[in-house]
């Protein structure tokens, strides 16, 4: 009796096994797909912002609210678009086809050794020790091997942005994937508690609620900060006469979106302009815009999401490079959302639920059933 019970069980261990090993290869074949989708989310909860305020202030229908809503959002931004985006493409037409070719080659000049001896007469001793010769085709040669490495990373870690039409299709992908969710959010989200099991439903409910709010929390912290960043880089660099001030402001900001390897990206543009406008500020233009992304980084952001959004800056790093990792571009991009709401599972499934780490006033003697059902009531309020 005791042999058929643990081989039943070691079978039942080996199917588990099994099945969760063809679940998780399920999920890295859609991982694209997925990313897809956690993108749709938080686009539908950057709309459903607006919604909830028109329904709430205004006590409009959810129907007319999401149509105010949509419209404005591409309203304003073809009206943003309709006045800084020629100023944005032409600069960023001069950058590509003037300004980084000029660079690019008074890099060239300044890295022969007459010139840095020229330049720096202390180093004359220590290049003709080590035999320092730098020449074009040595330059051309790391050039090309750095140009066939991005290409090769391009195909395999950058999918999104491989190509036009793929870019196209991701975004159209995501946009209609946010209409759907937009039009009917609480069915979803009741599907979503509909397959876990009815003991847990409450609970589910509520951390489905702390992972809305702590997606709310990161978008503002967001959009203030990119703006930020955008408007200071872009003003310091029209302080030391750099002409494609919008442009590299606009490009800062965009690529602020992406914590610790923004900021580098953005850097290199950034300096190109100023070896060719501004040779004499090169200093001054790594400071700008290291220094508005570590006040945007150390300052602005966290005093913004205050104890909504606790992220380290340190959890930030882990989960880019994990989630870089294993979802390519998509991944470092979302790699912020993704940490957070990985933290809030981790915090409302594991160490409330597994650990039973619940605090003490959310308790008050109460049974179980009676607190989630408080949970719910207080989240019920907030919803739409």
């Amino acid at each position: 009796m005791r042999e058929s019970r643990s081989i039943n069980i070691g079978l039942r261990n080996v199917v588990a096994t099994i099945l969760i090993g063809l679940g998780l290869v399920f999920i890295w074949e859609i991982r694209g797909t997925l990313m897809l989708a956690f993108a749709a989310v938080i686009l539908v909860i950057l709309f459903t912002m607006p919604v909830r305020l028109l329904m709430q202030r205004f006590e409009m229908n959810r129907f007319f609210a999401i149509v105010v809503s949509v419209v404005g959002f591409f309203v304003i931004v073809t009206l943003i678009g309709g006045s800084v985006l020629p100023t944005i493409v032409r600069q960023f037409t001069d950058l590509t086809e003037t300004v980084l070719p000029q660079a690019w080659q008074r890099a060239q000049e300044a890295l022969d050794s007459e010139a840095l001896i020229a330049q720096f007469p202390f180093l004359e001793g220590a290049i003709e020790a080590i035999n320092f010769e730098i020449n074009a085709e040595f330059v051309n040669q790391v050039v090309a091997q750095v140009t066939d490495l991005l290409g090769r990373l391009g195909g395999s870690v950058l999918p999104v942005v491989g190509g036009v039409a793929n870019t196209l299709l991701s975004v159209l992908i995501i946009f209609f994937m946010s209409m759907y969710l937009l039009a009917e959010p609480e069915q979803y989200v009741n599907g979503i508690i509909k397959l876990t099991p009815q003991w847990y439903r409450a609970r589910m409910r509520v951390v489905l609620g702390r992972l809305d709010t702590t997606l709310r929390a990161w978008l503002s912290v967001t959009g203030v900060s990119m703006l930020v960043v955008g408007l200071g880089t872009g003003l310091g660099l029209a302080l030391l006469g750099i002409q494609e001030w919008v442009a590299l402001g606009v490009l800062a900001g965009l690529l602020s979106f992406i914590p610790n390897f923004g900021p580098v990206v953005a850097l290199v543009p950034t300096v190109a302009a100023a070896i060719v406008q501004a040779p004499g500020n090169i200093i001054w233009t790594v400071v700008i815009v290291y220094g508005v992304s570590f006040f945007q980084s150390q300052v602005l952001s966290p005093v913004l999401a205050s104890e909504r959004m606790h992220m380290p800056a340190i959890l930030i790093l882990i989960g880019q490079i994990i989630f870089g990792f294993f979802f390519g571009f998509m991944g470092l991009m979302l790699a912020v959302p993704l940490s957070a709401c990985a933290a809030v599972l981790v915090d409302e499934m594991y160490v409330k639920d597994v650990l039973g780490d619940v605090p003490e006033e959310r308790i008050a003697e109460r049974p179980p059933d009676e607190i989630g059902q408080e949970l719910v009531a207080e989240h019920s309020q907030t919803a739409t």
